[in-house]
């Protein structure tokens, strides 16, 4: 047995390394213009990303990188005051966006880079972001190995490159020579960790000397952390271990359900059951939530409220799992036929060995299982928001079908369906992922002194979520036609000022070439058309 128990720790930290195989860094930055001396951005309506309500027509003064005014210049419906507005000389750049919404850039908590089992380019991925206004993002693990992700924040930072502003979060152990089992180890490479430059660290589970001691130090020294409770370690270490301990957010739910368990101490997995068989993995986990304290009762008021009293997060990524709930769907969303890369639609495929890939025989028997667990996991999420919870927004691109940019809004849909009004929505995406990361001083709302990091779009995304897609929404014009509205317009990130389509555009090409070199066409697993 513990034989056994070594490969398997073993096997998991193989895994780990792995997992840092390199893609392509992104080139220097051909795109934006700006930042300027003076900026100003006039008669936008603006959501501020607080939780208020819009207010416009505003005028918006950025100066270099940072926001220096912000000024109501009247009424809608009426002729704007010109006398109010802030004055622009010959050395300023107005930037007309009357009628226009204005929100912050966006937070994108589980932003994956991708690695070279999805075959994605930097470039690919940090434009697909920035196309859906998305201008920080979180990497949780640092899968491309921690050096070449500082590489990639450092040019992000400097806006050498085009892309997202770039926190690295590195992988428990990534890097350590062997696995780590003591107290004395997990001190001394989370304090190495921090010294190499990291901004934190995202655990999948060790035992819980190690845990304790890890989380705890991390903590002590300022960095913070994210976990994916992973289903090896979860029945001894589960979320309300880590959040006293001094974990900061956790990801997905696992270890969430098991701090509701009342009757029972583990999961009733299939007597089968193995983890490696990533079936068997999510499907049983689709049916945890039942297995939980109902929603309401003591024991889940009391799980909750204590996780309240740690200022914990919760970073849901809804969407990641969406494909268990609607395979079909989530397989032929309109946007991978273009944008979606054949390397990273191979990995999609059915596959005993790609991350994500378990389509081995999924039935409609566990899409409803899945449908009801959705049901049990959102009313908790909501609930948690409305006491005061900060819940963010995040999206585990790459993985399951889901894309890089439109799985993120496709994940603000379904904060929606969780019972957010589409401003608490909003706050998620950019004010309370600010906060989670410690940078709400500088980004998440649209507040005089801080960075000029801005989505710019046509259409009310407090009307329809759709609008914010890089394929917008469709809508009947007065032709009785259908027409396509929304989309991004501009992503301003620094004071720069990105055009989101031409940013798309520039995905499609590279989609393209990939095609043409590979003589390849996306089509549905086991088919030939």
């Amino acid at each position: 047995m513990l034989k056994k128990i070594t490969l398997l720790v073993i096997s998991v930290f193989a895994c780990q390394i792995l997992a840092t195989a390199q893609i392509m860094p992104a080139p220097d930055r051909a795109e934006g213009d700006g930042p300027y001396d003076r900026l100003i951005i006039r008669g936008v309506t603006l959501i501020d990303g607080t939780g208020a309500p819009p207010i416009g027509p505003v005028d918006i003064v950025v100066e270099k990188n940072r926001i220096a005014q912000i000024q109501v210049v009247g009424y809608p419906g009426l002729p704007i005051n010109d006398n109010r507005r802030p004055k622009a000389d010959e050395n300023t750049k107005v930037l007309d966006m009357e009628g226009h919404y204005l929100l912050p850039g966006l937070v994108d908590m589980h932003g994956h880079i991708g690695g070279s089992g999805q075959g994605t380019p930097a470039e690919y991925v940090f434009k697909l972001w920035m196309a859906h206004g998305i201008t920080t993002i979180r990497d949780p693990s640092a899968g491309n190995g921690l050096a070449w992700v500082l590489d990639q924040k450092k040019k992000s930072a400097a806006n050498q490159i085009t892309a997202p502003r770039i926190l690295a979060y590195t992988s428990f152990g990534q890097g350590a020579e062997k696995p780590i089992t003591t107290a004395e180890q997990a001190k001394s490479w989370v304090n190495e960790n921090k010294a190499k430059g990291a901004d934190g660290i995202k655990f999948f589970g060790a035992s819980p000397e190690v845990m304790q001691a890890a989380i705890s130090e991390n903590k002590r020294i300022g960095l913070r952390s994210a976990m994916h409770h992973q289903q090896l370690d979860v029945a001894r270490w589960n979320v309300l271990n880590s959040a006293r301990a001094g974990l900061t957010s956790m990801e997905h739910w696992y270890g969430l359900p098991e701090a509701l368990f009342q009757d029972r101490t583990i999961q009733d997995f299939r007597l089968d059951y193995n983890y490696q068989n990533e079936q068997h993995r999510f499907g049983e986990a689709g049916k945890l939530w039942k297995q939980a304290a109902p929603p309401y009762s003591e024991h889940w008021n009391k799980v909750m409220n204590e996780l309240l009293e740690l200022d914990f997060t919760l970073d849901p990524t809804f969407n990641i799992y969406e494909a268990n709930r609607d395979l079909m769907r989530a397989r032929t969303q309109e946007w991978h036929e273009v944008y979606t890369l054949p390397s990273l639609w191979r990995f999609y495929a059915p596959s005993r060995q790609s991350h994500g890939s378990y389509w081995f025989d999924w039935t409609t028997e566990e899409e409803v299982q899945w449908k009801e667990n959705y049901k049990l996991w959102m009313t908790f999420v909501n609930e948690y928001k409305n006491r005061g919870g900060r819940v963010t927004a995040g999206s585990d691109s790459g993985f399951i079908y889901q894309l890089y940019g439109f799985a993120y809004i496709r994940e603000l849909e379904l904060l929606r369906e969780a019972g957010f009004h589409p401003l608490e929505v909003l706050r998620s995406a950019t004010l309370y992922g600010a906060e989670a990361l410690g940078m709400e001083k500088e980004i998440g709302s649209v507040e005089v002194g801080k960075l000029a990091d801005f989505v710019i779009l046509e259409e009310n995304p407090l009307q329809n979520l759709k609008v914010l897609y890089g394929t917008g929404s469709i809508r009947i014009d007065e032709n009785n036609q259908p027409v396509r509205v929304g989309g991004v317009k501009y992503t301003v990130k620094d004071g720069i000022v990105y055009d989101a389509k031409q940013l798309l555009e520039d995905v499609k090409q590279i989609v393209d070439e990939h095609k043409a070199r590979e003589n390849a066409r996306l089509k549905q697993p086991g088919l030939d058309w």
